[in-house]
């Protein structure tokens, strides 16, 4: 996927795409299954939400209908694999309440609304705050949001590129006013970010493996670039 304009943020999209390739995220089959992933992605490592959503598909609950017919409690026991499953079923829960009451249980109705419209509302939803509505935002109704997350922090922080304010809506305007407004190429930016987080810039970086690190701040002082 070619580079989206130019500038520093491209630079680094276009050294993690060499890196990586695409990673065709989010994995999911439907868009109701990709909500209920960024809901259970929450602090869990991805290989233990699959788990829990294999559970949901077995049960036959991988759909609102499926999440409303079962208990509180019934949810949890699925769901038990992504950790905090007690709050998770509660979570899941309350986002198949937000889609009756306000679209019918129709998901493509829901999904269809304004993007400033339908993220406020997600972020008034319980357990649902803005990665995970941003999340939803991009992946299930294919708006350009880009999705900040505690990978993007640290990479774009070693790299020197964090913005004067640490908070969620500076680091997300940081990347809107760089990069051009296209979802696909959002996906792509975050689903690499993510990868390059797990696998090299992680708590204890391996600068030695980095492609970033002929630019890296924290690649240098280690000597590596």
């Amino acid at each position: 996927m070619a580079g989206p304009g130019n500038g520093p943020l491209t630079e680094i999209y276009d050294r993690l795409y060499a890196a990586y390739g695409p990673q065709r995220w989010w994995p999911g089959n439907s868009e109701f299954e990709i909500i209920a992933g960024a809901i259970l992605t929450q602090s869990a490592a991805w290989s233990n939400v699959e788990r829990a959503l294999a559970n949901l598909k077995a049960a036959g609950a991988i759909s609102p209908q499926g999440i409303a017919a079962l208990s509180e409690g019934e949810l949890a026991e699925l769901i038990r694999p992504s950790g905090y499953y007690n709050a998770k079923a509660r979570k899941l829960k309350a986002f198949v309440r937000l889609l009756g009451e306000r679209a019918g249980r129709d998901l493509e109705r829901l999904l269809a609304l304004p993007s400033a419209e339908l993220r406020t509302l997600l972020l008034a939803t319980h357990g649902i705050g803005p990665e995970t509505a941003d999340a939803i935002l991009l992946y299930a109704a294919g708006r350009p949001v880009f999705v900040i997350d505690a990978y993007t922090r640290r990479t774009f922080s070693r790299l020197g590129l964090s913005p004067e304010i640490d908070s969620y809506a500076s680091w997300q305007r940081q990347f809107s006013e760089s990069l051009p407004p296209d979802a696909k190429i959002f996906n792509e930016y975050h689903a690499l970010i993510v990868r390059h987080g797990k696998e090299v810039c992680r708590k204890r970086p391996l600068c030695h493996a980095c492609p970033l690190s002929v630019i890296c701040p924290t690649g240098v002082a280690a000597g590596v670039a």
